[in-house]
C-alpha cells in the first residue's frame, strides 16, 4: 500500500511540475533565469523555515552534508538547464534534460553494482521514446547547449538516485530544508556574479516566482522527498517523466500551443512506461506462483 501512496505523491510531484512549464514561462517575461531561480529557492527556504524551523535543534552532521550534496545537484541541474537553453532549443533542452530517466539506473549500477531491471529499464527507454515524441520538433544535431542540457539531466538524476539512498535513514523534511539552502545560497551567488539584481520586481511576476517556491518548489520536493522511501530511483524517475505529458496538456490549455498527433503518441508511450514500472511487481508475483 504504502508503493502505491508514494507513486501517486510522484504523479502529483510530476502535476506540479508540469504546471510550472507555464508559469516559469510568465516569470521569464519579467525576470531572467538565475533571478527566478534564485527566487524561487530563497522564498521555498523561508517558507519551510517558518514551517518546520524546529527541525534545525536536531540536524546533524549527516543531515547537513547529504543534504548539501542534493542541494548541489538540485542548482546544477537547474544551472545547466537554464545555460544550456541559450544555445539550443526549448524542445531539444526539454528532451534531453528527461533523460535522466535512462541515467537513474545506471547510476545505481556503476556506484553501488545494483542489478538494472529489466521492466524498468524497458520503461525508462520507452519514456525516452515517449517524450523524445513530446518535445523533439527540431534538428537532431548536437551543439554545445545539448551537452550542457544533457549535463543537467546527469545532474538531476544523480539528486533523485542519492535523495532515495538518502531518505531511507535521514528525516526527509530536514534533508530538504538543508537542500534549499544550499541550492538558495549557490543561486544567489550566480544572481551577484551575474549582475542580474532586479531595479524594479513587477506584480505579475512575483506571482509567478511565489507560486514556483509555493507549489513547483517546497510542495513538490517534500512530496518527491518522501515519495522516494517507499519505491526505487528508477520507477520514480520513471513516473516523474510525465512532468513532460502534463506539461504539454498545460501547454495546450493554458498557452495555447498546437496539439499534434506526434505530441499524443509520446503521451502515450510515457502512460505505457508507467503501467511497465507498475505491474512488474504483480507480475514477478504471477510467474512465481507458476513456476512453484
Amino acid at each position: 500500500m504504502k508503493q502505491y501512496i508514494g507513486d501517486g505523491m510522484l504523479l502529483i510531484t510530476a502535476i506540479i511540475w508540469g504546471s510550472g512549464f507555464v508559469v516559469t514561462d510568465i516569470a521569464l517575461k519579467y525576470f531572467t533565469a538565475y533571478q527566478v531561480m534564485a527566487g524561487r529557492f530563497v522564498l521555498a527556504t523561508i517558507l519551510l523555515t517558518v514551517l518546520f524551523g524546529y527541525k534545525f535543534k536536531k540536524f546533524t552532521k549527516a543531515v547537513v552534508r547529504k543534504g548539501a550534496i542534493l542541494g548541489t545537484f538540485l542548482y546544477l541541474g537547474f544551472a545547466l538547464q537554464t545555460i544550456g537553453l541559450q544555445y539550443t532549443t526549448p524542445s531539444k533542452n526539454a528532451f534531453l534534460t528527461a533523460v535522466n530517466v535512462v541515467i537513474v539506473p545506471i547510476i545505481a549500477y556503476l556506484i553501488y553494482k545494483r542489478r538494472i531491471d529489466r521492466f524498468e529499464m524497458l520503461g525508462s527507454f520507452i519514456a525516452i521514446v515517449g517524450i523524445g515524441l513530446l518535445s523533439m520538433q527540431s534538428s537532431m544535431r548536437i551543439n554545445i547547449g545539448d551537452a550542457l542540457s544533457l549535463g543537467c539531466a546527469i545532474a538531476f538524476a544523480f539528486n533523485i538516485f542519492y535523495t532515495n539512498l538518502f531518505v531511507q535513514k535521514e528525516d526527509t523534511i530536514s534533508l530538504t530544508i538543508v537542500q534549499f539552502i544550499t541550492a538558495s545560497l549557490l543561486s544567489v551567488v550566480s544572481v551577484f556574479i551575474q549582475g542580474d539584481i532586479p531595479p524594479t520586481i513587477e506584480g505579475e511576476g512575483m506571482y509567478s516566482i511565489l507560486y514556483l517556491a509555493v507549489f513547483s518548489t517546497t510542495i513538490a520536493y517534500l512530496t518527491q522527498n518522501r515519495a522516494l522511501q517507499f519505491t526505487t530511483a528508477t520507477k520514480a524517475s520513471i513516473i516523474l517523466s510525465t512532468e513532460s505529458f502534463f506539461g504539454m496538456v498545460l501547454s495546450v490549455l493554458f498557452l495555447h500551443e498546437v496539439l499534434t498527433g506526434r505530441m499524443i503518441m509520446g503521451a502515450m508511450l510515457i502512460m505505457m512506461a508507467i503501467l511497465i514500472a507498475e505491474i512488474k511487481p504483480s507480475f514477478k508475483k504471477h510467474t512465481l506462483k507458476k513456476s512453484a
